[in-house]
């Protein structure tokens, strides 16, 4: 959604590169009950999107820039793209065995392929209209992608590769659900799209927020309503990801009401269908990234956003706070109790400790 997270927020920041530890302050049968923060770099940047390969972690970022953290080195690689005069604002990052993809999301749309062992910058996909605004991209396999973004017509802007990403394709209006008006999306951490398999869901906000769900990588597609707050342009589904083909969870809230921690949060057992609102009044408020915890059997999650980080050990039914830094945007898991976070001027390494 285009007008959203162009506001710049007033959030706080870790003062400095030194490590940071969080004492728990919840009841002693929670699995971790601290948090161990190592900033891996801070730089005048903004990072709504990155991807863990092995030691690489890359990022996409605005202004231009993109590149990749090295765990091993303790380095930053990074690049510019040059597009005429264009300050391009990437929001999303895909990747495969041998390439990056880049995904700006204002008009014009451009998509980059990154190969991933020189740099070498092609762009592979170009669209334009007033109306574009691109969100969050994946790819099911070696092959075959996905991008989704707002509406231009009737329906959410939905681009697919067959080809490993050398040619991309928009899906006809007419094989999508339709849109309800002021329906959209929101580009806030690049987790508006969740792969499974061949499962695919797509998230979405404002007058309406609902669950888009194709079994078949993105050739036919259903909707699902949820519980989620909707109504308003900053409402709605910011973020979702699911632990196997059945359980998932939703987030996101009023983004006007950052505090407000009801009808901000829901679970589904069903691969989507139905959802049930968790923790009512209770956790985080306004999140933009929630993720599963590898290996947890889909009870351990994490959110981030206005309220900090928070945990939960048992399925989304209650949530702990385990830092208060909420200049984060976005986070991936690199194994079941280490996390990488971007947000707000750098990158940070979490380790989550019993």
């Amino acid at each position: 959604m285009r007008n959203i997270f162009l506001i710049s927020l007033c959030f706080s920041f870790l003062n400095s590169c030194k490590t940071a530890v969080y004492k728990d302050i919840s009841s002693s049968n929670i699995i971790f009950k601290t948090v161990r923060i190592d900033t891996l770099f801070q730089d005048n940047i903004s990072i709504r999107a990155i991807t863990a390969d092995g030691n690489h972690i890359w990022y996409a970022a605005n202004n231009s820039r993109f590149g990749f953290y090295d765990l091993e080195k303790n380095k930053k690689f990074e690049r510019k793209i040059i597009k005429d005069t264009l300050q391009l604002e990437f929001r999303s990052i895909a990747q495969t065995a041998t390439n990056i993809f880049l995904l700006s999301v204002a008009n014009p749309a451009l998509l980059y392929k990154v190969a991933k062992h020189n740099f070498k910058t092609t762009l592979e996909y170009e669209e334009n209209d007033e109306k574009v605004f691109y969100d969050s991209m994946k790819f099911w396999n070696k092959k075959e992608g996905i991008a989704m973004g707002d509406p231009i017509n009737d329906c959410l802007s939905i681009i697919t590769t067959r080809d490993g990403g050398k040619s991309w394709t928009k899906i006809p209006s007419a094989k999508l659900p339709k849109i309800a008006d002021g329906e959209a999306a929101f580009a806030a951490s690049n987790t508006n799209i969740v792969i499974k398999g061949n499962n695919t869901w797509i998230v979405s906000g404002g007058k309406k927020a609902r669950v888009f769900y194709s079994a078949d990588r993105g050739n036919t597609w259903e909707v699902y309503d949820t519980p989620i707050a909707q109504g308003k342009a900053m409402a709605g589904i910011f973020t979702a990801d699911f632990y196997d083909a059945k359980r998932g969870f939703i987030a996101g809230g009023d983004y006007e009401a950052l505090n407000q921690n009801s009808r901000n949060k829901a679970r589904t057992d069903d691969g989507g269908k139905t959802w049930k609102l968790m923790a009512e009044n209770q956790g985080f408020g306004y999140a933009s990234c929630v993720q599963y915890i590898p290996n947890s059997d889909g009870k351990s999650l994490v959110s981030i956003g206005a309220s900090g980080l928070y945990y939960s050990y048992d399925s989304g039914n209650s949530w702990k706070q385990l830092a208060t830094d909420t200049s984060l945007f976005t986070i991936r898991f690199v194994d079941n109790h280490t996390a990488i976070a971007a947000g707000k001027n750098k990158m940070i390494r979490i380790n989550f400790l019993k």
